[in-house]
């Protein structure tokens, strides 16, 4: 299964709405609460995220395993946890930045960080 979720967009303008995420030290939006699934990122100036992730946009899409997504791809981060229910790993295919979100649990991450109390707002 492979699912489109969001466009990721950064950005260096404040959004309302945002949430951290503190493995890539990002503030994100919801793309579920957007007309047309953009998630914005603003990367803090001590991200560890360079490079494509952080410079260009992305298309976002919900799987099954990451492992087949991994394949003959260039990975520019992860594998890792965004959530204690989320796996995601972005890659370059073709020039264009990909992210692919394995969820564990259902339901969508931002409301399950919300629900959990993990999450943090701007």
């Amino acid at each position: 299964m492979r699912i489109f979720d969001h466009v990721g967009v950064p950005t260096e303008m404040k959004q309302p709405d945002e949430m951290w995420v503190e493995a890539t030290r990002v503030w994100v939006t919801d793309p579920a609460r957007n007309p047309h699934r953009i998630e914005y990122l603003r990367f803090e100036p001590g991200s560890p995220v360079t490079g494509p992730v952080r410079d260009m946009p992305h298309m976002a899409f919900r799987v099954d395993r990451l492992e087949p997504e991994i394949e003959g791809a260039e990975i520019l981060l992860g594998p890792f946890n965004a959530t204690d229910e989320l796996r995601v790993v972005f890659v370059l295919r073709d020039g264009a930045v990909f992210e692919f979100m394995e969820h564990s649990g259902g339901g969508h991450w931002f409301r399950q960080r919300a629900a959990s109390g993990t999450a943090q707002e701007s």
